[in-house]
């Protein structure tokens, strides 16, 4: 994505994917200080098969229980290492890998011709909204949340396209993670739980497996 530091902070995210690059690197993320053309490139790096090794996706897959007709957003898609597992688990749903990076749009479109993934739809989304065609049960942030800007505005906006009892998980680097940014860049958890709860969420499940990352699932609060 186009990155939005401040949508995907005020760093300058020039070495960020340098830092990041390898089997435990982030999906594609916001911000207007470095680009991610190029998918083809990229997608040797966020689709290396050693990613799954600290990634778990089929084990965070498990964890979110999706329903086969469940609607997902992927917000920060890039070249669709979660948007197509996703939409393997949900045959009658569909599946939304929204990216602001045109080339990584254009590539997820591509990938779901290629392999013949109907349910997977890619959405050019902007800094501030992911143009979400319709509202759906579960929002998936990969890598994504310590890259947006206006946070406060962003979840509110967020909050209004989800489903009744829909959800928002979110996964990111732990401050003490070896991989991922530099540490000046990432977002602790409990600042994480207390933006979320600005916004109208609570915490529902905070799964623990991941060896990098928090893992948080929330739901607009009661």
């Amino acid at each position: 994505m186009k990155a939005v530091w401040p949508l995907i902070v005020c760093f300058s995210l020039a070495g960020i994917a340098v830092l990041s690059a390898g089997p435990g690197a982030a999906q594609t993320p916001h911000t207007h200080q470095h680009s991610f053309s190029g998918a083809e490139k990229w997608a040797h790096i966020f689709d290396d098969p050693k990613r799954d090794e600290r990634q778990k996706p089929h084990q965070v897959i498990e964890a979110l229980a999706l329903k086969p007709n469940a609607v997902i957003a992927d917000i920060g898609s890039g070249t669709g290492y979660f948007a197509v597992r996703v939409a393997n688990m949900v045959p009658k749903g569909r599946v939304y890998g929204v990216d602001t990076e045109p080339d990584m749009v254009r590539y997820l479109g591509e990938r779901a011709k290629r392999e013949k993934r109907g349910n997977v739809t890619a959405i050019a989304g902007s800094p501030d909204d992911p143009r979400l065609p319709e509202k759906v049960d579960l929002i998936l942030m990969v890598d994504v949340f310590h890259h947006i800007e206006d946070r406060a505005r962003y979840f509110r906006k967020l909050r209004a396209a989800l489903k009744p009892g829909g959800r928002i998980a979110i996964i990111d680097f732990r401050m003490d993670s070896p991989d991922g940014p530099p540490k000046a860049a990432r977002i602790a958890p409990e600042r994480v739980i207390a933006e979320l709860k600005g916004a109208g969420f609570a915490v529902s499940k905070d799964h623990g497996f991941l060896p990098d990352q928090y893992f948080l699932v929330f739901q607009v609060a009661s």
